[in-house]
């Protein structure tokens, strides 16, 4: 199993939805860095469950505790290794269900490739596991916006058939997108999105959606072609996160149907002086590197497979079988992906900026 992301800033994550804890590893932090368990607590804050009666109502607190790599507020440059405690788990809930391969689940796949699955949640493909991501995420943001002044803010953009008005992603802030239960940042959608979820949670049943994500700051030139090109592996972060379906970058699919003097974005000089584009449909790349614009894309999440409501199905030995799943679980994703979401955006950007750092210093000239 790889559990594992990132080549020169890499974590590693551990754990399942209902063992003692989960946790993360991260390797590559530079030195120096001032750190301690408040730089990370915000961003699981947001991810955490039962935040409202929109999401799942497992009571959690998500509080991480810091293990290795620093000192006296410091990391030492030495992996740093952080594990927050799982205290409501209920693997009783489970127990009934423990022969049947839910719908849309992970079981059987898991059950197919390794002989053995978690007996209780859904193991390491729980959501669960994603509080290393947010962790190791948070430790990269830091890194990024002290050295480099980046940020990176995601927000939920549709909630099923729900969709926002367009966002201005040269000033959407965190503030804004937190500013409701939803997350989206657009007034005249959350009261929608927010019935939305509301009635697939009333009707024992579960709703997708979209989240969008724009990094802002980056300097050009990150990217690894031909292969790690930045949009492969935002690409690859972005579709290992749990219910994930979907992913464009830029213009997108809607790209498609754009001729190329409507779609190519002309080069300016901006107001600072510095080469940029008067449009961005690109995404903030161009040929797989940052071209100093903003990186935008979008990320589908499909409804979450467990619902409250009867489901026919079969058992693992084929007999048919009526599921009614006891698990707690979120009617809607989307408003508890935001910090996800980022963080492994983050990941990727100080993951692509350790390895230019290492490529500009391997050019330097010889003093």
């Amino acid at each position: 199993m790889s559990s594992s992301f990132g080549t020169l800033f890499r974590i590693s994550t551990f754990g399942e939805s209902h063992c003692k804890g989960v946790g993360v590893i991260v390797d590559g932090v530079p030195p120096g860095l001032s750190l301690t368990e408040a730089d990370i607590q915000p961003q699981l804050t947001r991810r955490r469950p039962g935040q409202s009666d929109l999401a799942t109502p497992r009571d959690e607190a998500d509080a991480v505790t810091i293990l290795s790599g620093t000192e006296n507020g410091k990391t030492l440059g030495t992996p740093v290794a952080m594990f927050v405690a799982n205290k409501d788990q209920r693997p009783v809930d489970y127990g009934e269900m423990a022969d049947i391969p839910r719908p849309s689940h992970a079981d059987f796949t898991y059950l197919s490739k390794y002989g053995i699955k978690a007996s209780s949640g859904g193991g390491r493909s729980s959501a669960r596991e994603t509080i290393g991501r947010v962790a190791g995420g948070a430790l990269a943001e830091k890194w990024l916006r002290e050295k480099y002044g980046i940020e990176m803010v995601a927000w939920v953009s549709a909630v099923g058939e729900v969709e926002s008005s367009p966002i201005d992603i040269t000033t959407v802030t965190r503030t804004d997108v937190d500013a409701n239960l939803v997350r989206c940042p657009d007034p005249d959608s959350t009261e929608r999105m927010t019935n939305a979820i509301a009635a697939a949670r009333d009707d024992a049943d579960s709703i997708g959606g979209v989240v969008s994500c724009v990094c802002r700051g980056i300097p050009p030139g990150w990217g690894e072609p031909v292969f790690d090109k930045m949009e492969a592996l935002l690409g690859h972060a972005m579709l290992s996160i749990p219910a994930t379906k979907g992913f464009e970058i830029g213009s997108g699919f809607a790209g498609t149907a754009m001729r190329g003097s409507q779609h190519n974005d002309p080069f300016h000089i901006r107001p600072d002086g510095s080469l940029g584009t008067a449009t961005n449909n690109s995404g903030g790349l161009q040929g797989g590197i940052s071209n100093g614009e903003p990186i935008y894309f979008r990320l589908a999440f499909k409804p979450p497979a467990t619902i409250g409501r009867a489901q026919k199905t079969t058992n693992f030995a084929g007999s048919p079988v009526t599921l009614e799943a006891k698990g707690r679980h979120d009617p809607c994703v989307v408003p508890r992906a935001i910090p996800i979401v980022e963080a492994m955006a983050a990941l990727v950007l100080a993951d692509c900026a350790l390895r230019q750092e290492a490529r500009n210093a391997s050019i330097a000239p010889a003093k």
